[in-house]
């Protein structure tokens, strides 16, 4: 490794994830991630829980990082960490490593947007979309079109006014009696299940901003007067359901995409955040891509869940600008992109 070389550590602490990544010249050359499974019989992440086991797994994940990265701590040029949007908790832990680490290597440090990592992690791995490009980012606690005009340079043109999408999957799934994280339960029934099989309503936000509390409202009240009927009915209708709550939910995704699109004549298109590795989101924007002639790109997989990869790229770019933060810096549980 040369002199010149700019190396970071990056740390991922924002909700259950405990991650960490090396990246060198705008080269990640690892993405360790320890997923914490003790928030599933709860049926949703326990703040506290979430912020212990960060306590234990951060270093362990660290310490992977460096050893195989092949460059010492040493070496290193800056320390970054997600600054937020996340768990208070959580985010402590990480910003707090973070400042020891730096501080005792005397080397910089850099706080992230965790939305504007999701974004970046497109910048991973080729094919990388051209600037400007909008990007759909969904994710549990976030959904957000991203008119993104530069790699730090990004606006937000519309967004979810209650909850996000990843957490109407999450929450509708527990209404059919699914088990926590509820989301990918859902993406699998609904491969074997008809999508036109029930209907229900599409919230309708004025501009490009969303609404998905409805859905879940709609589902509630439809479940409990089928169930009244018929005690089995969820049972019986598994895979449709999910298919058809599904299908909504991605209808109302594309529909605002397609008028973002059209405001702002821009077709290279992007998708982010956890929600992304939704196989029929997946499919409806590639079918849709080919139909409307949109370049689309989708990270691989484990780069659209919480990881530090997404982080040490941001990083990248805010170092080559000389974007650094001082032992001063708080995490924001709330942070605007």
């Amino acid at each position: 490794m040369g002199t010149n070389d700019i190396s970071i550590l990056a740390i991922e602490s924002s909700c259950d994830e405990t991650s960490a990544s090396i990246i060198v010249n705008g080269k990640v050359l690892n993405n360790i991630v320890a997923t914490q499974s003790v928030h599933e019989k709860y049926g949703g992440v326990v703040p506290e829980l979430a912020s212990r086991a960060h306590q234990e797994n951060l270093i362990p994940v660290i310490q992977e990082a460096i050893s195989t990265s092949g460059i010492s701590k040493e070496q290193l040029s800056a320390v970054a960490f997600t600054r937020g949007p996340g768990l208070m908790g959580s985010l402590l832990v990480g910003v707090s490593f973070a400042k020891a680490f730096a501080r005792a290597l005397n080397i910089p440090l850099i706080d992230i947007n965790h939305m504007q990592a999701h974004v970046l992690a497109h910048f991973i791995e080729d094919p990388k979309p051209s600037f400007p490009f909008i990007c759909l980012t969904v994710s549990g606690g976030h959904t957000q079109l991203v008119l993104v005009k530069d790699h730090l340079d990004m606006e937000v043109i519309g967004e979810t006014q209650d909850d996000a999408v990843g957490e109407a999957f999450d929450k509708t799934a527990k209404l059919l009696g699914l088990p926590y994280p509820g989301g990918p339960l859902v993406d699998k029934y609904a491969k074997e299940g008809n999508p036109k099989a029930f209907t229900f309503p599409i919230t309708r936000m004025p501009g490009l901003n969303y609404s998905f509390s409805g859905i879940k409202t709609a589902v509630l009240y439809y479940l409990r007067d089928r169930l009244q009927e018929n005690p089995n009915f969820i049972e019986q209708n598994l895979p449709d359901l999910c298919a058809s709550i599904q299908y909504t939910l991605i209808e109302m995704l594309l529909i605002k995409l397609k008028e973002a699109v059209k405001q702002y004549g821009v077709k290279e298109i992007a998708i982010a955040g956890g929600v992304s590795a939704n196989s029929g989101l997946r499919a409806a924007l590639t079918e849709l891509s080919h139909r409307k002639g949109w370049n689309l790109y989708i990270p691989k997989f484990e780069y659209c869940t919480d990881n530090a990869a997404m982080i040490a790229m941001a990083a990248h770019y805010k170092y080559l600008k000389g974007e650094f933060v001082g032992m001063d810096v708080t995490p924001l549980a709330k942070m605007k992109l």
